[in-house]
Parts: structure tokens; sequence; C-alpha cells
């Protein structure tokens, strides 16, 4: 898709990864605001990772007919996925426009019974390097620090995947088995943290899920000049998880994933009604 003013996005199908957004910007060209990797597969195959995806389950209250949507076939201008009895749909919309990049979902039950969803949108955003980008805005808020979330897509360094072999807590581990994380429910030990920085620094390796914030924030990043806006919709939860500075700049690390979330408390969703949410990338540097 592209838009009279330069702004362009790339989808590929039938994953549905948005794959780029090149953004106008103030001296007239335009600007990659995502980050993407090449990586081997497990039979030797190139494996895209990174942008923009969609990490969602869906299944019955008590944990029975789990369904996550993994391909996706276009319907006019949007996206429709389905499980294999047609009774669970999820419709996915991208849509570009001069300022900004909006992905909605609209997830439609027609079972008897409710149906809950967790899951978070996973948005790769490309940084000269996370020593160089700030959080903006999240002061105040509410977080857990939980394992980063683990997707086909998702782009995680190796000491992260080490830190966590052995605690059973990556996202394919514990989401895809079962209808629901082992950390969704709160243990006791866990103390619910309170972001006490408006422009908060993301030089330190993080993941969070932030309970209680904005729904509208911004990265800057000083070695790009650039600023991105994230809003959401619908969701309640927000999550954010960064590498770290340890790696180099502009390389395979040079990112910060975010993106609205369900994974603490999960969605509910009743018989014979749609559910929406969405996210929205917004370029204010034009």
């Amino acid at each position: 898709m592209r838009m009279e003013n330069g702004s362009l996005t790339t989808l590929m199908l039938p994953s549905g990864l948005i794959t780029s957004y090149k953004a106008r910007m103030w001296h007239g060209g335009t600007v990659e605001l995502l980050h993407t990797n090449v990586a081997d597969g497990d039979d030797g195959s190139a494996v895209i990772q990174g942008g923009v995806s969609l990490g969602l389950m869906l299944g019955s209250e008590d944990g029975m007919n789990k369904w996550s949507p993994r391909t996706w076939v276009l319907h006019d201008v949007e996206l429709m996925s389905s499980d294999s009895e047609k009774t669970v749909e999820i419709k996915y919309t991208v849509t570009l426009h001069p300022d900004n990049l909006t992905s909605e979902i609209a997830v439609t039950n027609s079972t008897s019974s409710s149906i809950q969803l967790i899951g978070s949108f996973l948005s790769h955003l490309t940084v000269s390097s996370p020593d160089a980008a700030y959080a903006i805005g999240l002061e105040g808020s509410n977080y857990l620090n939980k394992p980063p979330l683990e997707t086909n897509f998702s782009i995680i360094p190796p000491d992260f995947k080490d830190k966590l072999t052995g605690q059973g807590q990556s996202w394919v581990k514990t989401v895809f088995p079962g209808l629901l994380p082992n950390w969704v429910e709160k243990a006791d030990e866990e103390i619910e943290l309170v972001e006490d920085d408006n422009y908060a620094q993301l030089t330190d390796k993080m993941s969070r899920i932030y309970t209680y914030a904005p729904t509208r924030f911004s990265f800057n990043d000083r070695g790009r000049r650039n600023s991105v806006g994230i809003g959401r919709d619908g969701f309640e939860e927000l999550y954010i998880f960064s590498p770290g500075s340890t790696k180099d700049f502009y390389g395979k690390y040079s990112f910060v994933c975010t993106g609205p979330s369900a994974m603490l408390k999960p969605i509910n969703i009743s018989p014979e009604d749609i559910w929406r949410g969405g996210q929205f990338i917004y370029n204010p540097n034009m």
C-alpha cells in the first residue's frame, strides 16, 4: 500500500506479517520504522521475523477448543482467519493513512458459549540502539516484569532464550499447549511496580506487561532523530520488550518491541458477540 505523500507499507500473505512501514519525514524523504530479520528455519529455509504481527489464542473458558490464527486469506481489503468449524472468525484490517498505520481486529464468536482471547500485537520498531531510545509518557503506569513473548515472528536474543531455558516461561511453551500461560495469575511474591520516569531510557534489558498505562505514548530515538507514537484501542494492557544495548548499533537487535495485549487478563467474548481492538503507529515527524 502506498500514499501520495510517499508513505508505504508491505504485508505478506498468508502469514499476515507487516514487514515494512516507510513513513514520510520532515525532510521530504521516507524512513523505515519497522525492524525485520531473515533467519534460518528448521528446514534451512529463510524465515522473516520482526515487523508487526499478531500472537493470539482463542478458546473456551474451560481451556478446550483452542485455536490460534496462523494463516490469513484476503477478502477485499480485509484479512480473515477462522477455526476449522467456522465458529470463530477474526477479521484483520490494515490501513495506511498519511500519518499513521492502523491494524485492527474484529473477533466474531458464533458459538453458544463464551470464549477467551489472550495474546498481543507485536510491533518491532527499529532504533539506532536501545541505548538511544526512550519511552515517553509512561510515568505513573503500573507494570509487571514478565518473560518476553515468543512467537514465530518475534525476535529474541539468544541470551534471553538461555535465561528462559528450564523455566518453561516462553510464549510457545506456555501459551500454545494450553489456553493460558503459567504466569497469567499473579503469584503472591510478584509486586506490581510503577514507572517513575516519564522519559525512560531503554538501555537495560526489559520485558514488561503494563497493566495500567495511557492509551497513547511514544518512543524517541536520538540516534535516528525521529519519534514513533503508539496507540491502542480495546486492549487494557501494554507489552514492551527491549533486548538492551549490549548489541551493535543498527544491528540485528537494534529494536524495541511493543503492542497492546491481553496477557494477564484475558478478554471474554460472549456468545454471538463481536469484539474489536486495534493498534495505531503514528508518525509525528512530517
